[in-house]
């Protein structure tokens, strides 16, 4: 820049000015050509560098979102996290087994995950992760700790609803989302505590939808979600999140052969845990509908009326199960009584409301998307004759 007043050759320029004069005129121009220069030069740089000086500077920060450097998709994953991770919580727990071998008491310990539902301090997660425990702890967001209780469970479902004492302002509920809105291959977010490291954002998408998993009590769970973002140990209970930071499920389950993460997860549908939490907050349990058949029998694809609860709804809609034929013999001075299962008697299950019934499990499956109250309609076969039976659901559990 300073260079630049050499190439116009004042030296060579005729002027009748003494030499003093010439020089004091050669440093001014010098001097508001490096001016303008330096003023072109610096209108001409990026706006983070020109300001580097002064005042601009702060003011362009100021101004600038601090999420900018991110993609799309980190912007999504930190929203997510930011929004939902003080609603998640670290639960531990003590249980006490009998020690055959030792005829000793021994004491475990276990750990899971959970969300905060309300600010009356319910927290549901896993039945399994607090089954037979003496002592629940759980610990929020911000390292504070309380002694729970177990409000109700259901563990067909593998549901739980925990309680604490905790004030209001420390606890942030999550927001419930529409798991029959879900798609498969949409992202979805998982938080919880594998390993006991508090509140760890896993990411991942929506491998399959509608899968039926087995639960603890011989039953499987329907419409279970498939996912395959990292689950370990600790995991249990926490929650399932979509893009905009709404519980979609529960995580709940991975298929392993090593009890590590091989990504299939499991998650209970917020559908599912919808229908059930309520009751348990009210009445610590569920009261399930009752269709009054007690025991089926599958055979070749076929589910056969096996027993039903005596004036129970089947039995009153005049379904039929196994007849018990009892027979009279005499032997000698004696009479005895000898009793046969008449099976030709018994009802086929063929569908319930127009859905296929090809097991014990689609059974009650669909008799349980029902209230107390409802009337389903069972087609059945009889005699080589389908017929279309109403039946009125009772309650039960």
């Amino acid at each position: 820049m300073l260079r630049r007043p050499e190439r116009l050759n004042f030296r060579h320029s005729h002027s009748s000015l003494p030499m003093s004069s010439k020089c004091l005129l050669l440093c001014v121009v010098s001097s508001l050509l490096g001016m303008v220069g330096a003023l072109a030069w610096t209108q001409g740089m990026p706006a983070t560098t020109a300001s580097a000086q002064g005042p601009q500077l702060r003011s362009y920060t100021a101004h600038r979102d601090p999420l900018d450097e991110f993609t799309p998709e980190e912007r999504t994953n930190i929203a997510v996290y930011e929004q939902v991770n003080r609603s998640v919580v670290n639960i531990t727990t003590k249980a006490v087994k009998d020690n055959v071998v030792l005829f000793l008491d021994a004491e475990f310990e276990g750990s899971g995950s959970g969300s905060v539902l309300d600010r009356d301090g319910h927290i549901l997660t896993n039945h399994h992760v607090v089954t037979d425990a003496k002592e629940i702890k759980v610990t929020l967001y911000n390292g504070e700790t309380f002694d729970a209780v177990l409000v109700g469970f259901d563990a067909v479902n593998d549901i739980a609803v925990l309680k604490l004492s905790a004030p209001p302002d420390m606890l942030f509920p999550v927001t419930p989302g529409d798991s029959g809105k879900l798609r498969v291959g949409q992202h979805i977010y998982a938080i919880g505590n594998p390993f006991g490291l508090e509140r760890t954002l896993t990411v991942g998408i929506i491998s399959s939808l509608n899968r039926s998993l087995p639960s603890r009590t011989g039953r499987s769970m329907k419409s279970i979600i498939q996912i395959d973002a990292a689950l370990n140990r600790g995991n249990s209970g926490g929650p399932l999140l979509d893009s905009r930071a709404r519980l979609v499920g529960m995580n709940t389950a991975i298929a392993s052969s090593t009890g590590e993460n091989t990504g299939v997860g499991f998650a209970i549908p917020i559908n599912t845990i919808m229908r059930v939490v309520p009751q348990l907050i009210a009445h610590g349990k569920v009261t399930r509908p009752d269709i009054g058949i007690t025991k089926v029998l599958q055979a070749d694809g076929r589910v056969l009326i096996a027993a039903l609860s005596p004036n129970g709804p089947a039995e009153r809609a005049g379904l039929q199960g196994f007849r018990v034929v009892r027979k009279q013999k005499r032997r000698g001075p004696f009479v005895t009584e000898e009793r046969t299962i008449d099976r030709s008697a018994a009802d086929v299950v063929i569908a319930v409301d127009g859905q296929p019934v090809k097991s014990a499990d689609d059974l009650l499956g669909f008799v349980e998307m029902r209230r107390p109250g409802d009337t389903v309609e069972l087609k059945i076969l009889r005699d080589n004759r389908e017929l279309v039976v109403p039946v009125a659901l009772a309650s039960g559990e």
